[in-house]
């Protein structure tokens, strides 16, 4: 089932707000919906399996690992009809250019990534996806703080917070990572 026009997607949000598992909630529901689905995710992504998309609640989906975004051309079947993309954030730029053709195809495109990195800055071309989607879901998690809702993911080295100079990617979960709200989300320089 095709559908008569494409779309992008995006859910976004911190690091322990739910994303993943939105994205696998929708992609299952497209399945039911008796729709073509693949699921692409970085390669360097291996943090629970690398031919899956995992949420941290260990929900899962079945996923094809790509280096870069123009591989998502050569890997997606003619009559694919939905693509989920996780961790979009790791991607190169040219995954907006990938989410516009297949959306123009008519392909429904759901994207799922960082929207800030531990620097609370905006994370690869999440905020371009941001801006070319038709629909944007921010998700929140607890500040592992105050309880509050959190936008903001923490890197911790040692227990305390990553130094604003540290390298932007590093993957990892909730031994380097927690979510704050902005009020306790901390940046040393």
């Amino acid at each position: 089932m095709r559908h008569t026009h494409g779309s992008i997607e995006v859910v976004c949000g911190s690091m322990f707000s739910g994303k993943t598992d939105e994205l696998i909630r929708r992609l299952v529901r497209a399945t039911i919906a008796k729709q073509k689905v693949q699921v692409f995710k970085p390669a360097i992504d291996v943090r629970y399996a690398a031919e899956k998309v995992a949420s941290h609640t260990g929900s899962t989906f079945d996923a094809i690992p790509v280096e870069k975004a123009a591989d998502i051309r050569v890997k997606i079947d003619n009559d694919t009809t939905v693509v989920g993309i996780d961790e979009a954030q790791f991607l190169d730029p040219e995954v907006v250019t990938v989410a516009k053709e297949l959306a123009a195809r008519g392909v429904r495109v759901i994207v799922a990534g960082l929207d800030t990195d531990f620097r609370g800055e905006p994370f690869g071309s999440m905020p371009v996806l941001m801006s070319e989607a038709e629909d944007v879901l921010k998700l929140h998690a607890i500040c592992m703080v105050c309880g509050d809702n959190a936008s903001r993911t923490q890197r911790l080295v040692n227990g305390n917070p990553a130094r604003y100079d540290e390298p932007i990617v590093i993957v990892g979960a909730a031994e380097l990572y927690e979510a704050r709200c902005r009020q306790h989300h901390e940046v040393p320089r």
